[in-house]
């Protein structure tokens, strides 16, 4: 899908920022609707984000509801005086029984559903998770609102790296199947931009380092 030119004024550009690295990111846990601190690292990077918000020229800050989410965006909250809004629909996916372990230890439990998730995640989610369709729909719902209501702005939003990927693909016409293979993981802190206009998305930029 395609946006209107830089120049009008009705096209809001939405930049994405995955948090900063958590305490199970080393492992690769599967981190989903858990409140999981920030490591060290993951602080540095928030900072990071801190330092390219204060040149950014944004309108607005909005997070997820996680605390990891929150904490990323308290530098570019300070670094830009604005005052962050939180957005329920803009939390990470329930991972259901994934929550807190690894890919491995999940495929001694339930080999089948693992391989139904590897072959199609959107349409096979690990048990008892949430529906990547509709995370997806409720993500890019929340992202089109941000653009309706800051028209010609520019807003920085922090949220998480599998419910942003699922609602990318949903905005630019990607099959959800294809989630992990067109749009690998979202680096911690790294940008994305997004134009949005009258609801159709155009992506400028992925996973841009930002320190």
């Amino acid at each position: 899908m395609t946006a209107s030119a830089p120049g009008d004024p009705a096209s809001t550009t939405l930049f994405l920022a995955r948090h900063g690295e958590t305490v199970w990111h080393d492992e690769n846990r599967y981190t989903g609707i858990s409140d999981i601190a920030l490591t060290p690292r993951g602080a540095e990077q928030a900072d990071g984000l801190g330092r390219w918000a204060a040149r950014a020229g944004l309108d607005a800050i909005v997070t997820s509801p996680l605390s990891r989410a929150r904490r990323t965006a308290e530098p570019a909250v300070r670094a830009t005086g604005l005052e962050p809004v939180v957005e329920p629909d803009l939390r990470e996916l329930d991972f259901g029984v994934a929550e807190g372990r690894t890919i491995a230890e999940l495929e001694a439990s339930y080999p089948r559903e693992v391989a139904d998730f590897r072959r199609d995640p959107a349409a096979h989610p690990l048990p008892g998770g949430e529906d990547p369709k509709a995370a997806a729909a409720r993500g890019a719902a929340a992202l089109l609102r941000l653009a309706e209501s800051h028209q010609g702005r520019r807003v920085l939003a922090v949220a998480h790296n599998t419910l942003f990927r699922l609602v990318l693909c949903r905005l630019l016409g990607i099959p959800g199947s294809e989630y992990r293979r067109v749009l690998p993981g979202m680096r911690n802190c790294a940008v994305t931009e997004l134009r949005v206009s009258r609801g159709r998305a155009a992506l400028i930029s992925y996973n841009l380092p930002t320190g």
